[in-house]
């Protein structure tokens, strides 16, 4: 039997953190936009949590934190915007394949 995919709800979980912690260090921008991502994370499609679940299990812990940690950041900071969760997610997948290359 196949693991199940990472919820949905783990990203809003991400999302909310990192959005209490921009508000925290008076980052409207990055808090405005974290608080986009968690809305829309109740729509990442399926396939691409199927996706980042194969991925994060193949790359292993380390890798992961190594890449969310600073995309994360750099969204709380206002650094970067992303107009959907699942652009997000994209993004991290992209920087993985590139970080085991």
């Amino acid at each position: 039997m196949a693991k199940p995919a990472v919820s949905r709800d783990a990203f809003r979980g991400l999302f909310a953190l990192y959005a209490a912690k921009a508000h925290h260090d008076h980052k409207a921008e990055g808090e405005e936009c974290l608080l986009r991502l968690f809305g829309s994370a109740e729509y990442i499609p399926d396939r691409l949590l199927q996706q980042w679940s194969a991925t994060a299990d193949l790359v292993g812990p380390e890798i992961v934190g190594a890449v969310v940690e600073p995309r994360a950041h750099e969204l709380a900071s206002g650094g970067a915007r992303y107009d959907h969760a699942s652009d997000f997610l994209h993004a991290l997948l992209r920087d993985i394949a590139r970080k085991v290359q």
